[in-house]
């Protein structure tokens, strides 16, 4: 008991650790991405050349773990696709969408609230009804993303942006989901073949018009300094993009989907802190009061969650089921 406890807080430590690492990875992407778009870039170019150069340098890495085991690729390929086209290609694309009816700052807003909508389908999936610390540390998030976001001055009330940003938000939300199965599969796989999949489908949907594709080689200019073209690029490919969503997966495997997706609402802090260092774009007294509730919320669902994984998220406990079945002497196994 006593070394299954200590392996339940080790397991919290490191889950904590890879979603503070995988929010801040993504944060950084904003910034970036600012940058190429001044120079030149489309928007959709950038998130296109950003996941599937992040899918090429994971191959390599994911390959080798599969040890020839394609059985486990083909009985995991319906999660990956799902993960490709939903989490990754989706969610771009309706965002994409949304801020083409919408200020930025509202469809951020609209699909910041993610997390919500996982607290909702643990609920209706998996009959886990939200705690008091949950839904109190849901409200200041919130309240924090207005903040930060400073969209309380007005919101479109265009139809179409408000369904575009909705369809962001559900893809956010199944993007902490989805990285929460497979718990046998791989996470460098499940997030290898998710960006390349991703990537073709963004790749697709330029061709057929419903994204601008277009970029440049012109230098990136940032606040005080300017760099070649594919600095930033390969910088917002193995950072922003691999590193953050195989962090992202392992987070959600060893946290479950609720309690790491308001973590995640830590990436809209993050991406201030970058912003100011990059492009110069200080933050407002009011952008720091929201991001300290975002903080405060967090730490409000953590206190809430329960203290061991069997009795967290049971897609979270995939994972260590895996774990336990192809170790049946470990501690766990006996539960």
């Amino acid at each position: 008991m006593v070394t299954s406890t200590r392996d339940n807080a080790t397991r919290m430590r490191s889950g904590l650790l890879f979603a503070l690492a995988s929010a801040t990875s993504f944060s950084l992407s904003g910034p970036l991405a600012r940058g190429l778009m001044n120079a030149g870039w489309s928007s959709a170019s950038v998130v296109a050349v950003r996941v599937l150069l992040a899918g090429i340098v994971l191959l390599p890495l994911a390959l080798p773990q599969l040890r020839g085991n394609w059985n486990m690729v083909r009985a995991n390929a319906k999660l990956i696709i799902a993960y490709g086209l939903v989490a990754v290609a989706g969610t771009q694309l309706a965002y994409f969408n949304a801020v083409a009816h919408m200020t930025v700052g509202a469809a951020l807003l609209i699909e910041y609230t993610a997390p919500v909508a996982v607290v909702g389908w643990m609920w209706a999936r998996h009959r886990q009804r939200p705690g008091v610390a949950t839904i109190i540390g849901a409200a200041l998030g919130i309240l924090g993303l207005l903040l930060v976001l400073d969209v309380l001055s007005g919101l479109s009330t265009d139809p179409v942006g408000i369904a575009w940003a909705l369809t962001a938000m559900f893809g956010g939300a199944a993007y902490f989901v989805l990285s929460a199965h497979g718990g046998e599969l791989p996470g460098t796989v499940l997030a290898a073949g998710g960006l390349l999949i991703g990537g073709v489908t963004l790749l697709l949907a330029g061709a057929a018009g419903i994204v601008p594709l277009h970029a440049t080689t012109e230098p990136v200019v940032f606040a005080g300094f300017h760099t070649p073209w594919w600095v930033p690029v390969l910088v917002i490919g193995i950072v922003t993009a691999a590193i953050a969503y195989v962090t992202g997966i392992a987070a959600t495997r060893r946290l479950g989907s609720r309690l790491a997706s308001f973590i995640a609402l830590t990436e809209v802090l993050a991406a201030l802190l970058f912003a100011w260092a990059l492009l110069g774009e200080a933050p407002r007294p009011i952008q720091l009061l929201g991001g300290t509730l975002i903080l405060l919320g967090v730490i409000t669902v953590r206190l809430g969650e329960p203290e061991t994984i069997a009795l967290g998220d049971p897609e979270a406990q995939t994972a260590a089921d895996d774990i336990t079945a192809a170790h049946p002497d470990s501690p766990n196994h006996q539960r």
